[in-house]
């Protein structure tokens, strides 16, 4: 039971954190208020749930589960699918993505980036790094591996490994990046 509500404040304060209201929240997840309202007064909140909200935000789905990061070897792409999910993102509203890490509120950095068929230049550091790509079309390098990344997709990764990114589409690419370090 503990856990469960250790659950519910997480959710509960990174929908504070973001400056959204139980109602927008729950319109935005297609719930009606009062679902929304009894998953997070209980913390009764099925799992889909809890991975729509981890989607919505940009947050590592482990951390708002457990509490800690996830253990992230190398990376882990996350398909948003079509560019839906990235609609609200459109006006660049940062504080929307705003969410905590340990005890610093991360705000993300916009990125654009020209199209070019140099190698991404490579650079390493500590924590994690979250990517999700608002326009265009993204090669995120890890020393010899490339992946690429389309509108509405995300990657979580370990940038303690050589990594940058690129724009590999005809037209410049745009992207978030958050640094947890």
């Amino acid at each position: 039971m503990e856990i469960i509500n250790e659950i519910a404040a997480r959710i509960r304060e990174l929908r504070e954190v973001c400056d959204y209201t139980q109602e927008k929240l729950a319109k935005e997840l297609d719930l009606t208020t009062e679902q929304y309202a009894a998953y997070e007064e209980h913390g009764d909140f099925p799992i889909s749930v809890i991975y729509e909200i981890a989607n919505k935000f940009g947050v590592d789905f482990n951390e708002l589960v457990t509490g800690e990061p996830s253990r992230i070897d190398t990376y882990h792409v996350v398909r948003r699918g079509n560019g839906k999910s990235i609609s609200r993102y459109e006006g660049y509203r940062f504080k929307d993505l705003a969410f905590r890490y340990a005890d610093k509120i991360m705000q993300p950095l916009l990125v654009t980036i020209e199209p070019s068929d140099e190698p991404a230049k490579l650079v390493k550091h500590a924590g994690q790094e979250f990517n999700l790509v608002l326009k265009g079309t993204i090669a995120v390098v890890f020393e010899d591996q490339e992946i690429i990344l389309n509108e509405g997709d995300s990657i979580y990764f370990n940038p303690t490994y050589a990594h940058g990114q690129r724009c590999v589409g005809d037209s410049k690419a745009r992207f978030l990046t958050v640094i947890a370090e």
